[in-house]
């Protein structure tokens, strides 16, 4: 039994048991369990199990334990086979929709015996849905969209998740005796906001053959299913994982991680331009006009080959890359060290789990000299927004803090995440708003405005002379939700006039505004603001998801707000009060 299985089993117990309405708590000690057991990374996990090293893994307790044992000693678990025998299996595909939480899905079951998608669909046209307590005609009509949405990206997942997997997979290419080196390649290596499957490319030793290699990795433990053709191998395993694995030899492995990177589009047009010089592309091997195999290592031969600069990874895209480089006309993009602070980050005084000093703290630890806290204002009652007073006794405990800083390396921001209204007024008044360093701006209801409406209310809030950055600017929440109707260019523009930073939301499961944007941002000369969003001192590390985006939209270290220390923060807050 591996590891890949005994945890994609006990995942499957805990979704089971929210299912059945059974104690989160309950639930979340077997995700917990199963996190631990992934992180193994073992084939086999008997011996583990004989000499009782196993029981020392996180999260792993009696009852998740028993489940292991199970599996070793028999190859299943008796637990999730009743489960499984108690519980309908199309609730699990009703989990995939987006906004249907298990509670909801439990009392649809309960309540209409409702057990498929099918059913579910069928329920929300007829009004039966719409009868449910606690439902009415707008649930039913969002379940109708999340299905249409579920069905048009269930191959998707977020960035974050893919990354996530790709390291593990990584991991386990990289261990084969005949594989030199290994690189993650495809939708993960551009950084794609959401990602379809792991592609990953690996070097074989030379006297290896990639063939054979590619072969025996259909064979490993925790498969579901396989398909080998030469050097290409395809692997699905069982948790839902999809594997695209490329094996070359050392001469050709620039050519292959080339290919398994770039979109088809870009592939396209770097292959045209390698054949205005009379070269030829024979899978995986670069031939010249004699037919000879050249030796292309790595991807900047190749380029070098095409008459080009290197290109990052993160612009394969067809966005005019290859014309650039042929230019010599390409961005010098962001690094992760340029960003010196951020923005945009909860404390306890609101919705965040740590308090000001620990997130400095985190912040400190990042090497940032600075930090801005902006908690909820009071309009989001949903997330504990500050009355005026807690404003107040923030800006004092900010101030105390700032204080007792002596070396004078490192400053903690005062700011708000101010709700702009459906009116496009930032919530509190101008008087508070000045005793602020800056204040970021955000819509956090009335989604349903059409376009011009909503256009309407954004640009009248870039009109505030307090507001420094327009937060996560069209909603969207990816794979769950869709962007607000908003004209974005016309946003972008007044922007760049009136001196507004427009946010690169961090957040995995935002990243708005879309590297496309970005690109458009850059060329009208709106600055950006990378803001983290984040609610803990973990959540710092957004952004690091959030400097691969903006790479992505080309930016460079003079496009981000956040490659200014706290002084050029302040001071571009206080140009638009002047």
């Amino acid at each position: 039994m591996d590891s890949r299985t005994a945890a994609h089993v006990l995942t499957q117990i805990a979704a089971y048991l929210e299912l059945r309405g059974e104690n989160r708590f309950k639930a979340r000690a077997y995700e917990t369990a199963a996190k631990g057991i992934l992180t193994l990374g073992a084939d086999d996990l008997a011996p583990m199990l004989q000499s009782g090293e196993i029981g020392r893994v996180r999260g792993l307790g009696p009852a998740t334990l028993a489940v292991v044992r199970d599996l070793v000693e028999t190859g299943s678990s008796r637990y999730l086979d009743e489960l499984r025998e108690e519980t309908p299996e199309g609730l699990l595909d009703m989990l995939a929709i987006p906004g249907l939480t298990p509670e909801k899905i439990h009392k649809i079951y309960e309540e209409l015996e409702i057990s498929d998608v099918e059913q579910l669909e069928e329920a929300a046209r007829d009004g039966r849905l719409a009868s449910i307590r606690g439902f009415g005609p707008k649930t039913a009509e969002k379940i109708l969209k999340g299905i249409a949405f579920s069905r048009e990206t269930g191959v998707l997942q977020l960035y974050h998740r893919g990354r996530v997997d790709a390291e593990h997979l990584l991991a386990l290419v990289t261990e084969h005796p005949d594989v030199d080196d290994a690189v993650i390649a495809g939708d993960v290596r551009r950084h794609r906001e959401v990602v379809r499957g792991v592609t990953i490319v690996a070097r074989c030793r030379p006297d290896a053959d990639a063939n054979n290699v590619a072969a025996s990795f259909t064979r490993i433990a925790g498969i579901k299913s396989a398909t080998h053709e030469g050097a290409s191998a395809e692997i699905h395993f069982v948790d839902g994982v999809r594997l695209a694995l490329r094996c070359a030899p050392p001469r050709c492995f620039g050519v292959a991680l080339w290919r398994a990177t770039g979109s088809d589009e870009h592939v396209a047009l770097v292959q045209a331009r390698l054949a205005e010089r009379g070269l030829q592309l024979v899978d995986d091997e670069l031939r010249d006009s004699q037919s000879r195999p050249l030796d292309i290592a790595d991807e900047h031969s190749l380029y070098r080959a095409a008459g080009l600069d290197y290109i990052e990874p993160e612009l394969r895209e067809a966005h005019g890359e290859v014309d650039a480089a042929a230019r010599h006309a390409l961005p010098s993009l962001v690094l992760q060290n340029d960003i010196r602070g951020v923005l945009h980050c909860h404390t306890h005084y609101s919705d965040g789990k740590s308090s000001v000093a620990e997130m400095a703290r985190g912040a400190r630890d990042r090497g940032w000299s600075y930090i801005g806290i902006s908690d909820h204002s009071a309009a989001a009652f949903y997330a504990s927004g500050l009355p005026r007073e807690k404003v107040l006794a923030q800006i004092e405990e900010i101030g105390r803090l700032n204080a007792q800083i002596d070396d004078g390396n490192f400053r903690i921001l005062k700011g708000i995440e101010a709700d702009i209204l459906a009116d496009g007024r930032l919530d509190y008044d101008e008087r508070l708003l000045a005793q602020l360093d800056f204040v970021i701006g955000s819509i956090h209801s009335r989604f349903g405005m059409d376009g011009p409406a909503m256009t309407k209310r954004v640009l009248r809030a870039l009109d505030e002379p307090f507001l420094t950055v327009l937060a996560h600017p069209t909603g969207r929440l990816l794979l769950s939700r869709e962007p607000y109707a908003l004209d974005v260019d016309a946003v972008i523009e007044k922007a760049a006039a009136v001196g507004v930073a427009v946010e690169l939301n961090a957040d995995p499961h935002r990243l708005d505004l879309d590297w496309r944007y970005l690109i458009e941002a850059k060329r009208r000369k709106a600055m950006v603001a990378l803001g983290p969003d984040a609610h803990s001192v973990n959540a710092l590390d957004n952004v690091s998801v959030g400097v691969g985006l903006a790479r992505k939209g080309w930016l460079e270290s003079t496009d981000l707000l956040n490659t200014r220390d706290a002084d050029g923060i302040v001071a571009f807050a206080r140009a638009r009060r002047r």
